[in-house]
């Protein structure tokens, strides 16, 4: 969860970095990345208040958050260990030897 946080983080800073003027802004101004920068605290700000307004909402979120965390570590474990099951098979047709170091 925390990789697809991220990667959403950078992805989105880049999105906002490279440039393009549509003239999509409010009454056909253009967007700068600064005003996407103070947009994005002000809704941060309104996220981290979501908390004292609602904390029904704040605690359904923690609980399905904990939930999909214990599923994506549960996943990771099938996986790894179907992973390792496969990997760890020994290949009954591999022949290994060694080189006699005998001095002539």
């Amino acid at each position: 969860m925390g990789f697809l946080i991220k990667v959403s983080f950078w992805l989105g800073l880049v999105l906002v970095l490279i440039p393009y003027d549509d003239g999509s802004g409010l009454d056909g101004e253009p967007i700068g990345p600064m005003q996407v920068f103070h947009t994005a605290g002000e809704i941060a700000g309104d996220f981290a208040g979501l908390c004292d307004r609602k904390p029904d909402t704040c605690q359904s979120g923690r609980a399905i958050l904990r939930a999909v965390g214990v599923r994506a570590r549960e996943g990771a474990r099938i996986a790894y260990e179907a992973l390792d099951s496969r990997l760890a098979e020994e290949d009954e047709t591999l022949a290994t030897g060694s080189v006699d170091k005998t001095d002539d």
